[in-house]
């Protein structure tokens, strides 16, 4: 019998060593898909036949001696930005949901060719910005550890996916922080990578200048694992960058003895207040690297609201840019959510873009300066645990600054990780960033910090 839950790594130990087979590896995750996402919604489209033929291909290759690494037989999801040849690629919103791709996205090939099986499509807010919203031709996602409550946004089919056990790991984007809030609000670990690194081309975009494609999954090393098949040079993204791939699994040695971290402390005790349990859990992380052997001290950066101002400013303005045609026509197509805060980006100026981008490049300088004698930072990923999906206010990427938004600012690789549990049972969770293509330091202090604390071994009960 497969076990409800599997982590990336221990799925592909077990098939590698032929004691595992993908085919009642994904036959067991169609059957909980079925038995379970009725209350979790965090699938737009599953596809059964599809999966079960690449199970059964990467079953005949294994068997031929042709195995592919980690990945071969690992069943995925894809969020439903990521065009998929021949599948509905809709963005969760009326305006595309008749939109079938030619092709898969840069990423979804890679993915398959490292051996991943997809599983079907899941939930995101609409076009990667708006929600939750319960106007639009499929349901929100819900929390797993508690289906009234919010999943975050925007990956929210993948971040309630993954920890109820559906499917082992999963893609979503990042423009201010839609793989990061999904992860810490629903207890996975979910990095952005460093702007470049995985190609954007067949993703839907949200803002050219900030979008950043990555994997979420229940480990720091699943996540590495994912990473090393996502990442990659594209001619056809703009802008797709070519440094060496470093092996990411190998950087997970447990140690992080002589790391320098900084504690930007001041984002969520001052600029945007978090909760007591938050800050608790954060000190206790911070703590418990000082245990292992890394240095903390604190840090002061620009106040909160100028980096989520500047972050926010831009995605709406170029957002707006990618939806201004559709939005002329077929205003009432888009859900409320969507198409009001579209309607507040139209009445920003070129001069608030420019002068946006233009304190954005002193923001860039201002961390990289700040990191110079130090290898991370870390912060808080969410104010709080998750709130009730219907509790969500339509502008609260407004009413308080983001603490995820910064990092897409600097395209700095960031990545969510659970530091414990609020006295509800719902996950807390901090950040760690590090420096532009350093992505292989951050995966090994998430990882050193997991393996150290008790939290992946509780999982939802559903």
């Amino acid at each position: 019998m497969v076990p409800d839950f599997l982590t990336i790594a221990e799925a592909a130990k077990l098939i590698e060593q032929r004691e595992l087979s993908p085919v009642e590896l994904v036959e067991s995750r169609l059957k909980r898909i079925e038995k379970l996402d009725g209350q979790l919604h965090s699938f737009i489209r599953v596809l059964p036949e599809a999966a079960m033929a690449a199970a059964r291909t990467a079953e005949s290759e294994i068997a031929a001696g042709r195995y592919k690494g980690p990945m071969h037989g690992i069943p995925i999801g894809l969020k439903d930005i990521y065009e998929t040849k021949g599948v509905s690629t809709t963005g969760h919103s009326k305006v595309m949901q008749d939109h079938v791709p030619t092709a898969d996205a840069f990423s979804v090939t890679k993915l398959k060719d490292a051996g991943g099986v997809v599983m079907g499509k899941l939930a995101t807010h609409e076009f990667a910005l708006g929600g939750p919203s319960f106007d639009l031709p499929w349901p929100p996602a819900r929390n797993p550890w508690d289906t009234t409550r919010f999943t975050g946004g925007s990956s929210s089919g993948t971040g309630a996916a993954v920890p109820a056990g559906l499917v082992l790991g999963g893609t979503g984007s990042d423009t201010g922080g839609s793989i990061r809030g999904p992860a810490a609000y629903c207890g996975l670990a979910g990095i952005k990578p460093t702007y470049g690194l995985i190609s954007r081309a067949g993703i839907l975009p949200l803002a050219f200048s900030l979008d950043h494609a990555g994997p979420m999954a229940w480990t720091a090393e699943d996540c590495a694992i994912m990473l090393q098949a996502m990442a990659g040079h594209d001619p056809a993204d703009p802008a797709s960058a070519s440094p060496p791939i470093p092996d990411y699994r190998k950087a997970l040695t447990g140690d992080v003895k002589g790391l320098r971290i900084g504690l930007i402390r001041h984002f969520y005790t001052a600029d945007n207040e978090a909760d007591a349990a938050t800050r608790d859990a954060i000190d206790a992380a911070a703590k418990k690297f000082e245990e292992m052997g890394a240095s903390v001290r604190e840090i002061t950066l620009s106040p909160l609201a100028e980096w989520a101002a500047c972050g926010v400013l831009i995605m709406m303005a170029e957002a707006y840019a990618i939806h201004e045609a559709n939005l002329r026509t077929r205003f009432t197509d888009y859900g409320e959510i969507f198409r009001d805060r579209m309607a507040l980006a139209g009445l920003f100026t070129a001069a608030d873009y420019v002068q946006a981008t233009r304190r954005r490049r002193e923001l860039v300088d201002e961390l990289d300066r700040a990191m110079a004698g130090l290898d991370l930072v870390m912060t808080a990923a969410a104010a709080s645990e998750a709130p009730k999906i219907d509790e969500v206010p339509k502008f609260a990427i407004l009413e308080r600054p983001s603490l995820t938004m910064p990092f897409n600012v600097t395209g700095s690789p960031a990545m969510s990780v659970c530091c414990g549990y609020s006295g509800a049972g719902l996950p807390l969770s901090f950040q760690i960033v590090g420096k532009r293509f350093a992505d292989a330091t951050v995966l090994r202090a998430a990882d050193a910090y997991e393996r150290a604390m008790p939290w992946r071994d509780r999982r939802p009960a559903l």
